[in-house]
């Protein structure tokens, strides 16, 4: 992989006809959960004002979001499975991980900030889901194009904003996500609602060139592997879970 991919990835991410499927919010619980909610998004506000035009999003994934972005690793079977999570932020689909793990698995997140690596280390030091597959877990702060693991995966969900990255970057990135992944595995991951092809036609030079070779990147894998769509409304902003498969072998 080119090197100047790498090192863009690195700048950018330290700064930050389907079946389709309806998606709602959902309660959070109280007492130590909720401190622990109010801080995840303190934590993540904060990277916003340092890092807003490379953290991607305007607010934390919702529950509702974090639920979809999870919901083929909650189908699993009973053997042991790999799960890898790139750019978990704060957690909040990992908070949707963690209690589908079990003994035998192995979980791998992949993120380059390292305001959010610690929120995610603290978690996994305090929170009793967390806490109960520390064992199983392991946090990578590195590029996604350097990550190397030793099987691919069952199963990848990811958070990171492809949207606001160059288009060869976009494409290097979609290249790795099938090189970790299992034959017959799954890719999670999301984007808002009507933002990449709205911005295909409304933008301007550079921007809107930038924007149309993404459109075309995204749309060869939708032919290509995408097996369903999900649609949560109650998020900010509301959002697609894309869901792709590759053939068994």
């Amino acid at each position: 992989m080119a090197c100047g991919f790498d090192s863009r990835l690195s700048d950018i991410m330290k700064a930050r006809r389907f079946p389709r499927k309806h998606v709602g919010l959902f309660s959070l619980h109280e007492g130590d959960q909720m401190a622990s909610v109010f801080k995840n998004y303190s934590t993540f506000f904060g990277e916003i004002r340092r890092r807003y035009d490379t953290t991607g999003a305007i607010a934390p994934s919702g529950a509702g979001l974090a639920k979809a972005l999870a919901s083929f690793l909650k189908e699993r079977g009973d053997g042991p499975v790999r799960v890898l999570e790139v750019g978990p932020g704060t957690g909040p689909a990992t908070a949707k991980i963690v209690p589908l793990l079990k003994e035998g698995d192995q979980f791998d997140l992949v993120e380059l900030n390292d305001n959010f690596v610690a929120m995610l280390n603290e978690r996994f030091e305090k929170e009793d889901d967390w806490k109960a597959v520390r064992d199983l877990s392991k946090i990578h702060e590195i590029p996604l194009q350097d990550f190397q693991a030793d099987q691919p995966y069952d199963f990848i969900i990811s958070g990171l904003p492809h949207t606001i990255f160059p288009a060869d970057l976009v494409e290097s990135i979609m290249t790795r996500y099938y090189e970790l992944l299992k034959p017959g595995g799954t890719l999670s991951y999301f984007e808002y609602m009507g933002i990449r092809p709205t911005r295909g036609i409304v933008d301007l030079g550079a921007s809107r060139k930038r924007m149309r070779r993404i459109n075309e990147i995204v749309r060869k894998n939708f032919k290509q592997y995408r097996v369903r769509r999900d649609n949560v409304f109650i998020n900010v902003p509301p959002a697609w879970v894309h869901h792709m498969q590759t053939p068994a072998s």
